[in-house]
């Protein structure tokens, strides 16, 4: 492939690969049929970066995603499952989301390009939720935080955190350097939570995640103690908590996720690093951190689906609209996959969210996105991961709570969450 043999596409990825591997230290590579990333999609101003190029989506995948010193013809992508993650708008409600008809139009035409590559449209930060489920063991290259330690720690597959470079090369190569979460000697446990309050819905999970990424940072946190209730959802908030507040790319659950039958297992020949202890007093100052930007409770836009929304989430934020109206004075939106819409379409959950005056959107996240109704001061949140990031990127109010909390927001106007 390096030598040209399977096409100017293929060699400059290669090309890029080889550079990786060697700023990393890798020796070899891994081949990977799994890649999850957003291979040659970009706002119109990238691509009037390129215009001396053609300005169109080969230009793009080809000087930016490749960073090639030339133009290539771009074939189909040969990596046998080849995803797009989330993009930059919603496809049905882009006028709420304020963006252009020209924004839109070049939203169509990468799509329209993405597709026709070999790329499934899966427009989500939760692959495995809309049929992007990994073997355990399995090599994959994925992009987004919250994607990656979940593919890392709840299936035990093994990825590190790709860019769009890496991902887009890795598309026509199948191959990623053979370094960090790709290798067993990495991925052993390296500090100890103790959890000693009980820890068992959506809620606690996402403040224990917030406080284990603040502890631990960028290493590999083993949690034991007295935490209940493992789901899928439940780790996707804890997941993307503990990838926003610190890096953690893996993190081993006693009894409960793959790698970790047991202490012993999940540290394996590495002793015990630090000790944190997750107790009341802990608890509360990560519930008083993760509010600490909400002054105001009156609430004007309410947010949930971060990471995207699962079916039954849909389902539960339904039945908490039931007989209830979104307030005059607030908005709330709720994201999720398009794969999860149409099912919650097909079950009526999707009706009852309009008919309260909610939207159930999909392909991105108001972050992602950088998009909030026009006017907004104060958001409620019922994710770590929004409420960490969404007030600083657009210099606004945050609240973190119950989605019970955030969904009588949207249709009170007021915040009246508090610590249970």
């Amino acid at each position: 492939m390096l030598g040209g043999d399977e096409g100017a596409a293929v060699q400059k990825a290669m090309e890029l690969l080889v550079r990786y591997a060697d700023a990393l230290g890798a020796e070899r590579f891994v081949q990977t049929d799994n890649v999850a990333g957003v291979p040659g999609s970009s706002p119109q101003w990238v691509k009037d970066h390129f215009k001396a190029d053609g300005g169109d989506y080969r230009a793009v995948f080809s000087r930016y995603d490749l960073d090639s010193d030339v133009v290539v013809d771009v074939p189909p992508m040969k990596a046998g499952f080849s995803c797009h993650l989330q993009g930059g708008m919603d496809p049905e409600h882009w006028t709420e989301m304020g963006m252009s008809p020209q924004a839109h139009a070049n939203f169509v035409a990468d799509e329209r390009e993405v597709g026709a590559h070999g790329v499934q449209l899966m427009k989500t930060c939760t692959p495995y939720l809309a049929g992007n489920m990994p073997r355990f063991g399995e090599h994959c290259a994925w992009m987004e935080s919250s994607a990656v330690v979940f593919c890392n720690s709840v299936v035990g597959a093994r990825t590190n955190t790709e860019g769009r470079e890496s991902t887009s090369a890795a598309m026509l190569a199948k191959r990623v350097p053979d370094w960090g979460f790709h290798q067993t000697d990495f991925r052993w446990g390296q500090h100890l939570v103790e959890v000693q309050v009980p820890v068992g819905d959506i809620f606690e999970w996402g403040m224990l995640g917030y406080f284990v990424g603040g502890a631990v940072q960028d290493a590999i946190p083993v949690i034991d103690g007295a935490v209940t209730g493992a789901s899928v959802i439940r780790h996707k908030h804890f997941g993307a908590a503990a990838a926003s507040s610190g890096g953690v790319e893996l993190y081993h659950m006693v009894g409960v996720t793959p790698e970790a039958p047991s202490r012993e297992a999940a540290f394996g020949p590495r002793k015990v690093g630090e000790r944190f202890v997750y107790d009341a007093a802990a608890r509360a100052r990560t519930y008083e951190t993760l509010n600490a930007l909400g002054a105001s409770r009156d609430v004007d836009f309410v947010m949930l689906g971060c990471p995207h929304a699962s079916l039954d989430q849909i389902a539960e934020i339904a039945a908490l609209l039931e007989g209830r109206k979104v307030s005059a004075s607030s908005a709330l939106w709720v994201f999720t996959s398009r794969a999860v819409k149409l099912a919650a379409e097909a079950a009526g959950h999707a009706r009852a969210l309009r008919d309260a005056g909610a939207l159930l959107m999909t392909d991105t996240c108001s972050s992602i996105s950088q998009a909030v109704p026009k006017g907004t001061r104060v958001a409620a949140l019922d994710s770590a991961k929004q409420v960490h990031y969404l007030p600083a990127i657009m210099n606004i109010e945050g609240w973190y709570g119950t989605t019970a909390e955030c969904v009588d927001a949207a249709c009170t106007g007021r915040w009246n969450g508090r610590l249970p």
